[in-house]
Order: structure tokens, then C-alpha cells, then sequence
């Protein structure tokens, strides 16, 4: 197989080109524009994919539609895994026109890729932020109607509707997969995770969000990027025995949710220190904040797949190897 990731060098895309390489014998193209959040080649070059004859670079701004000549050293593919976007909440609010010509022209140059090509699936990294905050007790079902609110949601919502009109108009056969709070080792710092662990290691004070005009924190669910990884592979295992599910949506969902101040606390046991946080109700850089998301993953499970229930070991592998490479923490 030859699987185009876009994105490839920021932190979802170059795990799941990590995992994708352990399990299985494909050649990528890796394409990305080498934003702030791509860190350059220091991802591939971490996990051996940099040189690997396996794996083919090419660096492109894809928020433009793509040359000729790019299209050319793509060649013929049979996966795009579309992970590349723009994708911090705050960025979104402080500059939106960004996130709109990244996710939402850009997801339209991919996808118009994908039309001149004989695909077998174009999978669309989509977030469970476009459903909006969730109720105390409430998961989101793959057919229940988006209410993003804010920037980055909104595009993210609106590169699923060129998708579902693409393969209505132009029968593009893709794949719309939804996940959450994604966490692992080499996160950029302005993430959750490896925010509070910069913060913590540098005896500073955390600031945890919680409900309007409550201190009761807001929270969220998380998985593992290897889990992300495994979800796709298992999908591709599906479709490469011919069972019928393309144009098909899912949520991606992991088993563990935890609020915020609950995670911060576990960060900072982790690291052997004592946490030290103020609660903010409502947090300038990030108003209306959506205090929770969940998502209903039954529909993937009955699939024949769920998540490997190792999140402990995966919160403390992460917390560990994060505090072991600072260089990280500073990009």
C-alpha cells in the first residue's frame, strides 16, 4: 500500500506513521508545511522515519491547492489519512482566517486531490469539539447534529461537510473519524498534558478551568495516540477485506475521563511534586470555553474494536519521558 499522511510531521501524524511503519510494510508520503507546531523534521527524525527509504517527504503549504509537481511526487496512493490542520483552540480565537484557509480550503484541496486518484479511502481526522460542550452524563452518537463554538470547531465541523458533499457529488470513497483529547510523548507544550508538566517542573502556578461562576473543573476525555493509531490500522484491515464501510463516520472514544484539576493532581504525582493551581472560572483566552466534551463510542466497538485500557501506563510513560527530554517543552 502507499498512504499519503498529511500532517505527518506534527504529533498525531508522525505517530500514526510511527505505528503504521512497525505494523506493516507500506510506503508513505509524508506531507506538511512545516508550521510552528511541526518542529521542523524533529519528529521523523526521532522515530527513524527521516531517511527511511519507506518514507518520502514533501514540504507544501496545502492551505493553497497543490502544484502539479507535488501532485506529481505523490503518485498514485491508496489511503489519505488527512490529519494536517491547524488546531489550537486560543490560535483559533486570536486568528480564525488562519484555521479557516488550513482546515477548511485546505481539507477542499486534499479532497480534490483525492478525486484524480484511484482511492481506496480518504480518512478525515475530525474532533469531538464539533458536537460542542457536552451535559454531565451526555455522549455524542455519530448522527447527532454539530453545535461547534468556537473557530477551530467550526472548521473543524465544516472540513466534515465538504467530505460528506465529496463523496455525494464526486463518490470520494472517506472515512469521517472523531476522537478526543489525544496525548503521547513529543506534544507541542501549548497542549494540556505537556502544558501543565512545563508548568509544574517550573514551580509555577497551573491555571485550571472550571464552570462559569463554579470551581468545579471542567473535563475531558483522553486517548493514547497508539490507541488513535490501532483505531486506524483496524480500519484499513476492514476495508482491505472488503467489508462495507466506507462512507461511514465514527467516534474514536477511550475510556477515561478526568477534570482537570483530577489531571493536573496525577501530573504532578507522576513527577513527584506538589501542585500548585488556581481555579478560573472564565478564562480571557479562551471566552464561551466549552467545559466538557464527550463522545458515544459504542458504534466503533461493535465493530469489532476498542481501545487497549492501558491509560495509566500510558499517562505515566508520557509524564516520565516528557520531563526526561525538556527539549520539548521549549519549541
Amino acid at each position: 500500500m502507499r498512504i499519503l499522511i498529511t500532517g505527518g510531521c506534527g504529533f498525531i501524524g508522525h505517530h500514526i506513521l510511527s505505528y503504521f511503519l512497525q505494523k506493516t510494510d507500506s510506503e508513505f508520503i509524508v506531507l506538511d508545511q512545516l508550521n510552528y507546531a511541526s518542529n521542523g523534521y524533529d519528529r521523523l527524525r526521532y522515530i527513524g522515519a527521516y531517511n527511511n527509504p519507506r518514507v518520502t517527504i514533501l514540504s507544501a503549504d496545502f492551505s493553497y491547492p497543490l502544484s502539479k509537481g507535488v501532485e506529481r511526487e505523490i503518485g498514485n496512493i491508496d489511503y489519505i489519512f488527512h490529519v494536517g490542520a491547524e488546531s489550537h483552540v486560543e490560535n483559533s480565537i486570536k486568528d480564525p482566517i488562519t484555521f479557516i484557509r488550513s482546515n477548511v480550503e485546505g481539507t477542499a484541496h486534499i479532497l480534490n486531490l483525492a478525486r484524480k486518484l484511484q482511492l481506496k479511502c480518504f480518512f478525515y481526522f475530525s474532533t469531538d469539539e464539533v458536537y460542542g460542550p457536552a451535559p454531565e452524563g451526555v455522549a455524542y452518537t455519530e448522527s447527532d447534529p454539530h453545535n461547534p463554538q468556537n473557530p477551530y470547531a467550526a472548521t473543524k465541523s465544516a472540513g466534515e461537510m465538504l467530505v460528506r458533499a465529496y463523496r455525494n457529488t464526486y463518490k470520494t470513497p472517506a472515512i469521517i473519524t472523531r476522537s478526543m483529547n489525544v496525548f503521547g510523548e513529543r506534544q507541542h507544550p501549548e497542549k494540556f498534558i505537556p502544558k501543565i508538566i512545563k508548568q509544574i517542573l517550573a514551580g509555577e502556578t497551573v491555571a485550571i478551568h472550571s464552570y462559569p461562576n463554579s470551581s468545579y473543573p471542567g473535563s475531558r476525555f483522553y486517548i493514547h495516540t497508539t490507541d488513535i493509531a490501532d483505531a486506524h490500522l483496524f480500519l484499513i484491515s476492514k476495508i482491505e477485506s472488503r467489508q462495507n464501510i466506507i462512507n461511514e463516520d465514527f467516534n474514536i472514544s477511550g475510556e477515561y475521563e478526568s477534570n482537570n484539576l483530577e489531571m493536573a493532581n496525577r501530573i504532578a504525582d507522576i513527577l513527584g511534586q506538589k501542585l500548585k493551581y488556581k481555579i478560573v472560572s472564565s478564562p480571557k483566552e479562551r471566552p464561551g470555553y466549552d467545559v466538557r466534551y464527550a463522545i458515544d463510542g459504542s458504534k466503533f466497538k461493535k465493530l469489532g474494536w476498542s481501545s487497549s485500557d492501558k491509560f495509566n501506563v500510558y499517562l505515566e510513560d508520557t509524564v516520565k519521558w516528557t520531563a526526561s527530554h525538556p527539549e520539548w517543552l521549549i519549541k
